[in-house]
């Protein structure tokens, strides 16, 4: 089912370079789970509008995480090791600078052994060495589908897509690096930066495009300091539902502001709000006296 940019007239999977993908490939525009969580609370339409239109930051802090993408998935930016450990002097900044500009990681020589040595741990776990096995699936594809209710175009980025089993659940798993991967610490993260919005995005488009029925979500969190330890993760039922309804809400509002052609801010009415929670209960007991 893998097809390339000129074949993007229909739903389907599509094998895309990533910048063409962040560019936005749909005629009219679609709405990827990252716009989900730009249009969604504390964001807004009008900031939506403005990361879809203006250029991406160069987010080099997540090199590290690039390049162990990259080593695990066996796609993505090509790597490059530097021959530097401090990137100070004119030579070595024009060179990584060339090489960033050629598409591709530049990593110093500490990072880039860390990343290889976090792909090893990944190949070494018992469970996320077989979400990822060569030769069972594709990495870095493209499904574009349309929603139904909303009638909105959406597209999702998987970080590899299985190939399809006889008997056996589909499982969706997501590649992520993380300063704890610690079961104590994931939730926050899951709530932080919307995994189970895209966990919902991910399987909604599966199951759209006839992929699979009741496909799976998993995250593989693993560690950027030794010994880089993994964690695979299901996220909970109900964790998945509050994706689907925060999805719903954001397919919603992007239809109407297409319709309307508005892009609000916050509100566009007058907003009544008073002080924190946690600092009201403070004087409650006062405040509340007969």
């Amino acid at each position: 089912m893998t097809a390339t940019l000129d074949q993007l007239v229909a739903p389907g999977v599509y094998d895309l370079p990533f910048d063409q993908y962040l560019a936005d490939p749909v005629a009219g525009g679609s709405l990827s789970a990252s716009g989900v969580k730009r249009i969604l609370p504390p964001g807004c339409p009008a900031k939506f509008r403005l990361w879809r239109t203006e250029p991406r930051e160069d987010k080099r802090h997540l090199d590290l995480g690039h390049a162990a993408h990259k080593i695990v998935l066996g796609a993505g930016a090509e790597i490059v090791k530097v021959d530097a450990d401090e990137w100070r002097t004119n030579a070595v900044k024009a060179d990584v600078a060339a090489i960033r500009a050629a598409g591709k990681t530049p990593l110093r020589p500490s990072d880039y052994d860390t990343a290889h040595a976090m792909a090893a741990e990944v190949r070494k776990h018992p469970v996320a060495s077989k979400l990822f096995e060569p030769g069972t699936g594709k990495a870095e594809q493209t499904l574009v589908w349309r929603d139904g209710p909303s009638g909105v175009w959406r597209r999702s980025r998987l970080d590899w897509l299985p190939d399809p089993l006889e008997n056996r659940r589909m499982l969706i798993a997501d590649y992520k690096t993380a300063k704890s991967s610690a079961p104590v610490d994931i939730p926050k993260a899951v709530h932080d930066y919307g995994y189970h919005i895209q966990g919902d995005f991910y399987l909604a488009g599966v199951e759209a495009l006839g992929l699979a029925d009741g496909a799976v979500f998993l995250l593989v969190v693993q560690e950027k300091e030794p010994p880089y330890l993994v964690t695979v993760v299901e996220l909970t039922a109900y964790a998945m539902k509050v994706g689907r309804l925060l999805n719903r809400l954001a397919m919603n509002t992007y239809a109407m502001c297409v319709a309307n052609d508005h892009w609000p801010g916050h509100t566009d009415d007058i907003a009544l709000l008073g002080l924190p929670p946690w600092v009201e209960s403070l004087y409650a007991e006062e405040i509340n006296k007969p």
